[in-house]
C-alpha cells in the first residue's frame, strides 16, 4: 500500500467554513471523477491549530488540510497522475484550484508508517 498526502492552504480571504464547504462540495468532487477507480482511499483532514502548552498561543498553521490518497501500488499512482497531468485534465484542476488554495505549489510526498502496539491498538 502507498500513500501520498498534500498539504493545502486555503486562498487569502476565505473563512475555514467557506473553504471546507468547497472542498467537500466541488474540489473533492473533480477529485472523485479522476481517482476512481484506481485509489482506495481518499481523505481530507482539516486542521484546526490549538495553543501550545508552552506559549499559550495558537499559531497559524501554513496548511488548512491534510488530503490523503491510499493506493495498492505505486503503479497505480503513477497511472492517476499521468491522466491528471493531461492538458485538459491539469486545465480543470488548475482552474479550479484559483478558487480554493493560496498556490498551486503544494507539498506532495508519500509515506512510510510505523505502528506502535500500544493498548487497544496492539
Amino acid at each position: 500500500m502507498l500513500k501520498t498526502l498534500v498539504l493545502l492552504k486555503r486562498r487569502p480571504g476565505m473563512s475555514m467554513e467557506e473553504f471546507v464547504d468547497y472542498y467537500e462540495n466541488h474540489h473533492a468532487k473533480l477529485g472523485e471523477k479522476y481517482l476512481l477507480p484506481r485509489v482506495k482511499r481518499y481523505l481530507r483532514r482539516y486542521v484546526h491549530p490549538e495553543k501550545n502548552p508552552i506559549t499559550g498561543q495558537a499559531e497559524e498553521l501554513d496548511f488548512d488540510v491534510v488530503m490523503e490518497m491510499w493506493w495498492d501500488s505505486r503503479e497505480d499512482f503513477d497511472e492517476t497522475m499521468k491522466v491528471i497531468s493531461s492538458e485538459e485534465v491539469r486545465i480543470q484542476f488548475f482552474e479550479d484550484e484559483e478558487r480554493i488554495f493560496d498556490s498551486h505549489a503544494n507539498r506532495v510526498f508519500t509515506v512510510e508508517e510505523f505502528d506502535s502496539k500500544i493498548g487497544e491498538w496492539g
